[in-house]
């Protein structure tokens, strides 16, 4: 997880003394200037900071007018806020299965398209890219809006290109486990205008953003509460400022454990991107192997990663929203709504699969040795 340290006090510090808090408050504060930056960084023409990855997405989709009676293609690999962001617009998940790569399997999102499907959510977990080419191709056949859940991805970079900024929409988090943190938070990054428009009225209730950034008030519509602060805007340009070179240590470490691993003859799971990785993962030929693997220091099993799991989705799974009225999966007409049976193929491979920390904060030495340990 990233790191907090003298320079982000420093830099909340500051904010408390000149205030105000809310960004609303005063154009050009550490949100105004966070987002900035982070377009800049990303390549992009347009970012809003959000509370939260879950807000992130939830902002996306309505931007993109996804809700009652839509389906969202989702893997059944992923946090579970990537399926339940589209249950809280009203549409349902449809549960894709994840291919070696760890990543949304193209061939069988393809095949659960129907007219009812209104857009996709891949979603680069553990810093592994998908396969953005298939997608954007399948998406681009049928009419379909790439909403890219980046959150597990944040600053990593396919073919040259930082993540999330591919589809229509990209997201990312902040939160303590993510590649910058604030301790919680968001962005939602496009290079729509009129996305990003509709974004800014979806996380903002009040007045701030929607009448300065919205020229047809017929427009605006209801929205929600997703606003950042700025003592965590003053704290994510900090971290933007380090997120590079935090990237670039992940990569040397991994690079170093790939290759005495595969010396050893561990099986290495395949990335999409032939650039330098993020992430190490390991599936082997049965289960046994890799529940003995993951009692090795650095190392974890993915089916024992709690609610990236579909079938650890409770309240999906049993329907459960906050109102017997509320039935999204009625309403596209899947009165059943996906069962712990959906993926059998991401069980699988999530049952055979180690994912290795990338140890970005522990000397390149001592990785080393690490790296020697794990592959005994």
């Amino acid at each position: 997880m990233a790191r907090l340290g003298m320079r982000e006090w420093m830099a909340v510090g500051r904010v408390m003394a000149n205030g105000p808090l809310t960004r609303t408050e005063r154009p050009g504060g550490p949100c105004d200037r966070f987002e900035d930056e982070l377009a800049q960084f990303a390549g992009c023409q347009g970012t809003l900071a959000v509370s939260s990855g879950t807000a992130a997405l939830i902002s996306a989709l309505q931007a993109c007018e996804i809700g009652p009676g839509d389906e969202v293609l989702v893997p059944a690999y992923t946090w579970m806020a990537s399926a339940g962001a589209v249950l809280h617009v009203g549409a349902v998940p449809v549960l894709v299965e994840i291919d070696t790569t760890l990543t949304i399997d193209t061939t069988d999102l393809a095949s659960k398209i129907t007219p009812r499907s209104r857009a996709i959510i891949p979603v680069h977990m553990l810093n592994r890219p998908c396969d953005l080419e298939s997608i954007l191709s399948i998406a681009r056949t049928h009419d379909l809006k790439v909403i890219e859940d980046a959150c597990q991805a944040v600053g990593i970079r396919y073919q040259g290109q930082v993540l999330g900024t591919f589809g229509d929409m990209g997201t990312f988090s902040f939160n303590q486990h993510k590649n910058m943190t604030c301790g919680e938070g968001g962005a939602i990054l496009t290079n729509d205008p009129d996305l990003l428009t509709r974004a800014r009225n979806a996380h903002d209730m009040g007045l701030g953003f929607r009448q300065s950034n919205t020229t047809d008030p017929d427009e605006i519509f209801l929205g929600n509460n997703f606003r950042l602060n700025e003592m965590q805007g003053a704290i994510l340009r900090v971290q933007l400022r380090k997120l590079q070179s935090r990237i670039d240590r992940m990569t040397r470490r991994v690079e170093v454990m790939a290759d005495q691993l595969g010396w050893a003859g561990y099986p290495v799971a395949p990335l999409h991107d032939d650039g330098p990785a993020a992430s190490l993962v390991l599936t082997f030929d049965t289960e046994l192997e890799a529940v003995q693997f993951s009692e090795r220091r650095g190392a974890r099993r993915l089916f024992d990663t709690s609610k990236h799991v579909y079938t650890e989705w409770g309240p999906i799974l049993t329907r459960k929203m906050a109102h017997p009225g509320i039935t999204p999966w009625a309403w596209a007409g899947h009165p059943n709504g996906p069962g712990p049976d959906s993926c059998p193929k991401t069980l699988d491979l999530l049952k055979r699969s180690c994912t290795i920390n990338a140890m970005p904060d522990v000397p390149l030495p001592i990785v080393r040795y690490l790296a020697r340990k794990l592959a005994a």
